[in-house]
């Protein structure tokens, strides 16, 4: 498919557009505006295997259905041949007309309102170039082996279904923008299944687009807040395609993928807590003594605490305490060195505790959310795990610093929302 006829798109010269953030419109596919509220579905690793099969069982329109297309029908189909039929899947739910396109290219404004929270952002087609000319930023590292997989999936099965989630920094005429394109009334709006309210407003006029295209011209940077993996996969793939088709335009849908662009202040950044189930051989008395070489230790009610930087909750045979870096451990000047995660690490998780690799090893695990704290003490106290460990938030401010300083933070620093929807936009190459 291609995007946009190419003499109608407005470009920008190369060596300007190499530093700019550049909104490319496309003709989504949409679920059938009397099926709207049916056809999206959560992140997949949200439902339960329960969850999951009822769903399906009960709502034939579930885009479940094109994600486990052989649903119901013996063993599960697994690689190439899966991939083969989840896209033979979502042929067939456009054939059923619970998929139909929009009849031109589009920026579509999209709206969550969930829990106490309220998002308003841009889906668009975002450039690959921009990913691999660091005009989109990122903050984690990725595993070769899992942008591989990705990107094997991505040539069978040629769509995105859920749009990376991209920040940007706060831009008063970009909000006025969506706030002109919000006072009219919405395509749709629905109860999604993540039980918020979802609104989707199409932006098809030309005027509008370039606008839009014109305000983000001003944007130096545009950064990764979830979908490390997705973007990089859609990088290669824009690579390995343009390798099989020398004589590609530019314009063609494989050269970008699908974003949802919100500004910084609206999205909500919270911390990942570890749980660690034993020891590794120390009593408490002498994990105590080891950690005391690097940081004062206190008895507080850390949970009860306003979470603050350059400290470390811990809860350890039924008492909280509160760890604070000595003056040696917190005078680091790197900007990985010195986030709470990766002192944690290096000074508690990986010399005390025996973790090497925070991905891998089965003897730790990490909660995130309000309640997360509550819920370890209850899994410390039950005896699954022998000692937890409480962070604040990493801040928008420390995952710029990092991304503009080409670093990576450690793994599971950040947990970020909104996550949104799979199947309310899909873009087809």
């Amino acid at each position: 498919m291609i995007i946009q006829n190419p003499e109608k798109q407005k470009r920008f010269p190369p060596n300007l557009a190499d530093h700019m953030a550049q909104l490319i419109p496309f003709k989504a596919l949409l679920p059938d505006p009397d099926l709207i509220a049916n056809v999206p579905t959560r992140s997949l690793y949200t439902y339960t295997e329960d969850e999951r099969k009822e769903s399906l069982d009960m709502n034939p329109s579930s885009f479940l259905h094109v994600l486990y297309p052989d649903h119901g029908q013996g063993p599960r189909k697994k690689g190439v041949e899966r991939y083969k039929a989840i896209r033979q899947k979502l042929q067939d739910f456009k054939e059923q007309g619970i998929f139909q396109h929009d009849e031109s290219a589009t920026f579509y404004v999209y709206a969550i309102d969930l829990d106490d929270r309220s998002y308003s952002g841009i889906i668009a087609g975002v450039s690959t170039n921009d990913y691999n000319n660091d005009v989109i930023k990122k903050h984690e590292d990725t595993l070769q082996r899992r942008v591989e997989l990705f990107t094997n999936y991505l040539e069978h099965v040629q769509f995105n279904a859920e749009p990376v989630l991209l920040t940007y920094p706060d831009n008063s005429a970009i909000s006025n923008w969506i706030a002109k394109i919000k006072s009219k009334p919405p395509r749709s709006s629905f109860l999604g299944a993540d039980g918020g309210i979802h609104s989707l407003w199409a932006v098809s006029e030309s005027e509008a687009q370039e606008e839009l295209k014109v305000l983000f011209a001003s944007i130096p940077s545009i950064y990764i807040a979830d979908g490390h993996h997705r973007s990089a996969s859609s990088a290669q793939f824009t690579h390995s395609m343009r390798q099989n088709k020398p004589e590609y335009s530019g314009y063609e849908a494989f050269n970008n993928f699908m974003g949802y662009l919100i500004p910084e202040s609206e999205l909500r950044i919270s911390e990942f807590n570890r749980m660690v189930k034993d020891l590794h051989g120390h009593s408490t008395e002498t994990l105590l003594d080891a950690l005391a070489g690097d940081f004062f230790l206190e008895e507080a009610p850390y949970p009860n605490l306003p979470k603050e930087k350059k400290s470390i909750g811990m809860y350890l045979q039924g008492k909280w305490y509160l760890l604070r870096p000595k003056p040696h451990q917190a005078t680091a000047t790197d900007l990985v060195e010195s986030l709470d995660p990766q002192i944690l690490y290096t000074r508690i998780l990986e010399p005390i505790l025996g973790i090497k690799d925070l991905r891998k090893d089965q003897r730790i695990e990490y909660l995130y959310g309000k309640n997360s704290l509550i819920q370890m003490e209850e899994e410390i106290d039950r005896g699954n795990f022998a000692v937890g460990f409480g962070l604040a938030p990493i801040l928008m401010s420390e995952i710029k610093a990092v991304a503009d300083a080409g670093k990576v933070m450690p793994p599971k620093s950040t947990y970020i929302e909104p996550k949104l929807l799979s199947g309310l936009t899909i873009y087809e190459y």
